[in-house]
Order: C-alpha cells, then structure tokens, then sequence
C-alpha cells in the first residue's frame, strides 16, 4: 500500500500566483521603494558619520616565567594589596591550577591600576563623569584584558576615540603593572635589600661624621699622620742633634786656636744656639702643652705633643676606616640583595609593543549605511501593503471606522493642529502624505464627521 503525498500549500498555485501578485505591486511601487531606499542610505551615512570612531591599541605580554613558591606568595600578597574586588578566588587558588598569568591579568584589572590610570591621563575629565568609580567602569568596559590558556600570552586592548591615548593607555598598563609588583614585592630577596638600603643610609650618615670630626681635628691640630708625622720629626730632631754636636766640636777647635771674640768662634756659637732652638722647637715644652714659641705657633705638633694628640686622632681615624668598611661591605650586599630581588621579581616581558592604530574599529559606516537603507526599504514596503490592505477594507468595517476616530483625535492634538503654526504648513503636509498613502486620499480636515 502506498500512501499518496500530500500536496504541500506554499507551492500551491494559488499562492504562487499570491506571491507573484505581491511582487507584481512592489514593482508598480518602485518608484516610491527607490527614494525610501534612497532616503535610508542618507539617513544611514548620517547615522554613520555621527557615531564616533573608536580604534583599538593593543598590547601583548609573554606569559611570565615559572615561579618559585616564594614568587608565588608574593603574587598573592600584590593580588591582596591591589584591592580588586574579583581577585579573591584567584589568590585563593594561587597554589593550585591558577597562573601567575592570571594574577597577572586579575592586577591589570585592580582599582589600584584603574585610579592610576585615570589619574594620568584625566580620564573622569575625558569621559565626562564626577566620580571615579563612574569612570573605572567607563575605563573598565573600554578595556579587555585576556589570557590565552594554551601560550599563555596576556593581551591588553583598549579601545578610545584618540588613537594616540588609545596606544598610550595601553602602555600605561605595562608600566602601572611592573611598578606595582615592584612596590607590593613581599619576597625574602625585596625585605633583605629594603633593610640593607635603610642600614646603608645610616652607616653613610654615620660616616660622613666621623669623616668631618677626623678631618676638622687633623686641621685644627695639624695631626695629618700622626705616625709618619713622629717619624719624620725623630729624623729631623736626630739631624739636628747630630749637627749640633758637629758644631759644638768645631766651636772647642776655634776657641783653642782663636780668641773668645773672634768672627769664626761667635759664628760657630750662632750655628749652635740656633740649632737648639730648634731641637726645642721639635721636642716641645715640658708637659705637653702647646707650643707658642715666637711671634707665632708652630706649623706642626713638637714630639712631646705627638703621644697626646695620637690617641684621639687614632681614635677618630679607626672609627672612619670601620664605617668605611661597614659602608663598602653593605654596598656589595645592597648590589646582590637588588640582583636576587629582580630575580625573585616576576618581569613583565613586552612582545608586541603598542603602536597607534591607523584604521578605526568602529563604526562600519558601509553596513550601517546598507542597513539603515534595506531596514527602510523594508518600511516602506510593509507601508505599501498595510496601505494597500487598508485601502481594501469596507468603508463600513468597526475597526476602520475605529482607527479613523484615533487618527483624528491624534491630528487635532499635533503641533500644526494650531492655526498660525510655524511650522504648520511643512508638518501638516507630511503629515497628509503619510496618512493617505501614496495616491490615496486625504485624511479628514478638523472639525469633520468620519462616515
């Protein structure tokens, strides 16, 4: 037994020649679809030119290098300062399935970058709004921040009308992110260097007085080096003594040979006399007290002063030579300390760097406009048929007679319903023309009676 199949209706004859009727009034209406079409394009390129152009500056990270657990903690100590509100899970996660790139991405989005960033380029001025948090959402909807699961590369797109702090934005998020992990760093490396950096502070302090006291004492008592200083005036005193005692056998000589008064011998005893002058001079009064021999002080400490002086000037010059040690000991560490820190530190690596955006990414003015048009089009051609389908209803027909009353209490109520209108006279008749339909006929004046 065969079952006979059924005829489907929508290739019926009778609709087919429906449908060919259809067509057949859309084409006698060309004319009017056109200029709609037409219409629309306009109104479409308007619409097009008056949305304002968008461009997008992106930016692309490589995804951080393998951490340590010690990294790691401190990306949950930088996720937990940062003060974003969805970082929570993320640093809850840490030690599981989730990535430093992620935390990454979770800091790019924290109000701390945020209110950074609208802070340098003014963006609540930009954007038009009074409080941050309207512009954080504002900046938050203009930015997409993503991570690729299988290279794990970071993109950061910003999206602004100026192509220029589009690009910039977007660098700002590089260099707001790489200060901010450097700032909230919690690592053992950042806590060893920020203490040896406040120690060296202190220790350059530390020598810089001691330098100026050891500096202000050797001045003020010409104590330059007190040691080669006593040896210098042990050979010169050992110098002098032995040219006295030369002297003083040539004097026996002369004043054998020569009497008391003669110009040799009173020569002689003028060399020996002016010799232990200076031998005095050198080894100081009694005591140790300074010597002010003369119409001035002497340039240099006699020997007798030397011992005195020595202790506070050693004194001063060991406590110099330890800060100085302490000073150059620290400053190796200090230099490692940064090393280790940087290594510890995870680096944001740039690999594609922000450039301006040549072309605009919104709007597509062509689809807008071809849209706007065929979306008139499609009006105009559904206005026909409504048209069309209104002119064939009974005159007689409730929901005609209906639609009339609506229509005439809506044109009493019209701007150009008032006589003397401004603009009365190009309303009303656009007014006439939409209501009668192309060709058909005009709607009642005021003040009629319908049928």
């Amino acid at each position: 037994m065969v079952d006979d199949p059924v005829e489907d209706e929508s290739f019926s004859p009778e609709a087919r020649a429906k449908a060919i009727a259809h067509f057949r009034f859309l084409w006698e209406k060309r004319g009017f679809l056109g200029k709609a079409f037409g219409i629309g394009l306009l109104v479409g390129l308007a619409i097009a030119f008056a949305i304002p152009a968008r461009y997008d500056a992106m930016v692309q990270l490589m995804p951080p290098d393998g951490q340590s657990s010690t990294g790691a903690m401190m990306l949950a100590a930088i996720t937990a300062k940062a003060g974003a509100s969805n970082l929570g899970g993320l640093a809850g996660d840490l030690l599981g399935v989730k990535s430093s790139g992620a935390l990454f991405v979770g800091v790019l989005g924290s109000r701390t970058v945020q209110d950074r960033i609208i802070q340098r380029f003014d963006l609540k001025k930009v954007y038009g709004y009074k409080l941050d948090v309207d512009a954080r959402k504002k900046l938050a909807s203009r930015t997409n921040l993503a991570e690729d699961r299988k290279s794990g590369i970071i993109a950061i797109s910003v999206t602004d009308h100026d192509p220029q702090r589009a690009a910039e934005i977007a660098g700002a998020y590089v260099e707001e992110l790489n200060q901010l992990t450097a700032e909230l760093s919690t690592s053992g490396a950042h806590r060893e260097r920020v203490f040896l950096e406040e120690r060296l502070n202190a220790v350059k302090k530390d020598l810089n007085d001691a330098s100026v006291k050891f500096s202000q004492f050797a001045s003020k008592n010409a104590a330059i080096d007190i040691k080669e200083q006593g040896r210098a005036m042990m050979e010169a005193a050992a110098r002098l003594q032995g040219e006295k005692i030369a002297a003083e056998s040539e004097l026996k000589g002369l004043e054998q040979i020569y009497m008391p008064g003669n110009v040799r011998v009173r020569a002689a005893q003028a060399r020996i006399s002016e010799l232990q002058n200076q031998l005095e001079k050198l080894g100081g009064q009694a005591g140790g007290a300074p010597q002010t021999s003369g119409s001035s002080a002497a340039l240099y400490p006699s020997i007798r002063e030397l011992p005195v002086l020595g202790v506070t000037w050693a004194d001063l010059y060991r406590q110099t030579k330890i800060q100085e040690t302490v000073y150059e000991v620290l400053t190796e560490q200090y230099e490692l300390a940064k090393v280790e820190e940087a290594k510890e530190t995870p680096s944001v690596k740039v690999l594609d760097a922000p450039r301006v955006p040549e072309r605009k990414s919104f709007p597509p003015r062509g689809p807008i406009t071809l849209f706007v048009g065929f979306v008139f089009l499609a009006a105009a051609g559904i206005a026909l048929f409504l048209r069309a389908q209104w002119d064939g209803t009974d005159a007689t027909d409730a929901g005609k007679l209906f639609a009339q009353e609506v229509f005439q209490s809506l044109n009493q109520h019209m701007p150009w319903a008032t006589s003397g209108s401004g603009i009365q006279a190009i309303t009303h008749k656009t007014w006439e023309r939409v209501a009668a339909g192309r060709g058909g006929a005009k709607p009642p004046e005021s003040g009629s009676k319908l049928p």
